[in-house]
């Protein structure tokens, strides 16, 4: 027997038992799927994840601190160190001469501090407290920010900010181009000691005539962003940007979170951190170095990207064991169906033996007929999760899109996704036929031609 007999004969026995042959390629079908679906849900997710280090630009990025806001600024409730804190002559202060010196290392495009405001956002009658971020023209402009209407401001003199879609959202805007070259007020607190009375405690105590004032600027709206990545180590980000000549001109508390008001006790004066834009991600590790070597503590979002690398592989590999349940389940409907093809068809696999055919044909038949069920099973499979992961992502994005998130793909179907769910589900349906092949191949003529 020839190939083209083994294909001919597997094809007629497959088609002679159509309902069977229908039932158990879709088992095979819903396994595919199931699998194809969870792999494409990891992958996409990583792809996402991927794709927003990348086209915002935080490969390139470093946050830079302290040696003490890093590693020894962890207080008990009685001010107590919990562990020994380096020598004052070993802690750099995060002031304007090292952000000067960081600026001139070889392959830093921009260094500007970390500096939010406590403000309120006020917008046609509505209110929101925000922390406020001071971020340069230029990085307002950089891939960082995604617009969805306008652009970064131009100067960092410019009386103009930058807001998100969720802050407008808020705000009750709903079209963020209506927004742009609105007016929007941001009223900062300060320190009013004029309203303080040291005679008076307990009005002050209770809540009454503290020692604070606010004072409003009106700043005109230049872009409306769609996402902000200014996170750094720590979950805050911002929904509201303005330039330093801005920030410098405006009274504010000279702090923004409770590090600042433990370093100033200390006498340790200067920024919190320090954000590093460079040039290419080829400079990581040599600023990196440079840095550390100044008495800093440097955080790189590269770093944080390789753990989240491994934590996908683990939710990939978890994904992929759970859709292994349907193969596992389905392989065995293909041993089912090839047993029960052995016994019907006992007398004639006696018959091509009598005539002939060996051992090896008998097996041939039988793998072709278990792997004509995992290409049809893998092809309708695939197309199955391919289709049900799409139905699952437009509805998905569908409840999002009215609270105002983009569109976010979910799932992604790599080429080799495609390749690898067809080939697997063959070698499954293989590996599931090799019983019934080698039981086969076992009949005996002389019995199976006996008549009973």
């Amino acid at each position: 027997m020839n190939f083209r007999d083994h294909i001919e004969l597997s094809l007629a026995n497959l088609w002679k038992r159509k309902l069977r042959t229908s039932l158990t390629a879709f088992g095979v079908t819903i396994g595919i799927g199931a699998l194809v679906s969870m792999v494409s849900f990891g992958k996409g997710m990583q792809k996402n994840v991927t794709e927003s280090f990348r086209s915002l630009d935080l490969f390139n990025s470093l946050t830079v601190f302290s040696e003490g806001f890093m590693a020894g600024e962890r207080f008990d409730p009685d001010r107590q160190p919990v562990e020994a804190l380096p020598s004052e002559a070993s802690l750099a202060i995060l002031d304007e001469a090292a952000l000067e010196k960081i600026a001139a290392l070889r392959g830093v495009d921009t260094v500007f501090p970390e500096i939010r405001i406590p403000a309120i956002v006020r917008f046609e009658g509505k209110d929101e407290f925000r922390l406020i971020q001071v971020v340069p023209a230029k990085v307002t402009s950089s891939r960082m920010l995604r617009y969805s209407s306008g652009k970064g401001y131009a100067s960092d003199e410019e009386d103009s900010l930058v807001v998100t879609e969720s802050l407008l959202r808020q705000l009750g805007v709903s079209e963020p181009q209506a927004a742009l070259g609105q007016k929007i007020i941001i009223s900062s607190i300060a320190f009013d000691f004029s309203r303080f009375n040291p005679a008076d405690l307990t009005a002050a105590l209770s809540g009454e005539r503290l020692p604070f004032s606010t004072e409003d600027t009106e700043l005109t709206i230049a872009g409306v962003a769609e996402s902000q990545a200014f996170a750094g180590p720590f979950p805050i980000q911002s929904d509201v940007f303005i330039p330093p000549g801005v920030s410098k001109r405006m009274k504010k508390l000279p702090f923004s979170n409770v590090w600042d008001i433990f370093r100033a006790r200390e006498g340790r004066l200067g920024y919190s951190a320090l954000n590093v834009r460079l040039s290419s991600p080829a400079f990581v590790e040599p600023v990196r170095k440079e840095i550390t070597g100044m008495g800093l503590r440097v955080f790189a979002l590269a770093d944080q990207f390789k753990e989240i690398q491994r934590g996908f592989l683990i939710l990939n590999m978890v994904l992929a064991a759970v859709g292994m349940i349907a193969i596992v389940v389905a392989s065995l409907g293909i041993v089912n169906t090839m047993v029960m093809s052995i016994l019907e068809r006992y007398s004639e696999i006696g018959i091509m033996k009598a005539v002939g055919a060996g051992d090896r044909d008998i097996r041939r038949i039988f793998f072709f007929e278990s792997s004509v069920i995992g290409l049809i099973g893998g092809v309708f499979g695939f197309a199955m999760g391919w289709a049900v992961s799409g139905i699952i992502n437009r509805i998905v994005n569908y409840f999002l899109a009215k609270q105002g998130v983009p569109y976010i793909p979910y799932f992604s179907f790599p080429v080799w996704l495609a390749l690898g769910a067809i080939a697997f589900s063959v070698g499954v349906s293989l590996a599931a036929g090799v019983y019934p092949a080698m039981r086969a191949a076992r009949v005996d003529p002389v019995r199976a031609l006996r008549p009973d």
